[in-house]
């Protein structure tokens, strides 16, 4: 039991780490992604690199990185300890996952804010609540476009479609992975917050010249 919990929170933290903006930025244009705009990782900031391409395959692939841990843990659990509950285990490894990004040993625990990466984690994990989620992220961009805010409030709403459109019994630590992994993705929003809170955040596509705010 304990070796495969360690096995799972580890390959879970691991898989999360990946920093995915970082390389693509890296290989494709000779570049350090953390030098430019906010200096964070993920696609918001991959964007500001001035390829779309990039950062659309940023977020895919941070999206996956999600969803493997999952499918991951999912089968470690088949395979070598069939007693632990499954979704205890894919709780486990969307916390863990989200915490390799946010914090990835390769960059010196300086990752990004998790946006995509616990989209995917859900998305394997419970469905419907992440489509549900998600797509408050899109249509408060639409309206604000502030992505920041975007991916708070659908960091935000998350535990609550979970709580209305997932069908079946849930384990009580699958219940808390859900609202852990939401407040973690707003807690590292906190200098959004902050900038949001001022009135100086800056909004999606803008050439203001004020701080940068990558989220995800």
């Amino acid at each position: 039991m304990y070796p495969a919990t360690l096995l799972i929170a580890a390959v879970s933290y691991l898989l999360g780490s990946v920093p995915v903006g970082y390389l693509l930025v890296r290989i494709f244009l000779k570049q350090d992604i953390r030098a430019i705009g906010s200096g964070n990782i993920g696609a918001t900031n991959v964007l500001r690199s001035g390829r779309k391409g990039l950062g659309a395959a940023t977020f895919l692939l941070d999206v996956l990185k999600g969803c493997s841990a999952i499918w991951l843990a999912a089968y470690i659990v088949s395979t070598f300890a069939p007693p632990i509950p499954v979704q205890n285990m894919e709780a486990l490894a969307a916390i863990c996952a989200v915490l390799g990004h946010m914090f990835p040993v390769w960059l010196r625990f300086k990752g990004g804010k998790g946006v995509a990466t616990g989209f995917g984690v859900f998305l394997v994990a419970s469905t419907w609540a992440a489509l549900a989620a998600i797509a408050v992220f899109f249509l408060v961009i639409l309206i604000s476009r502030y992505v920041s805010l975007a991916s708070i409030l659908g960091a935000a709403s998350f535990p609550l479609f979970a709580w209305m459109l997932s069908s079946g019994p849930r384990t009580p630590f699958f219940i808390a992975a859900q609202c852990i992994v939401a407040f973690l993705i707003i807690a590292k929003h906190h200098q959004n917050i902050r900038r949001l809170i001022n009135g100086t955040e800056s909004k999606f596509g803008s050439q203001s010249s004020k701080p940068e705010s990558a989220t995800v």
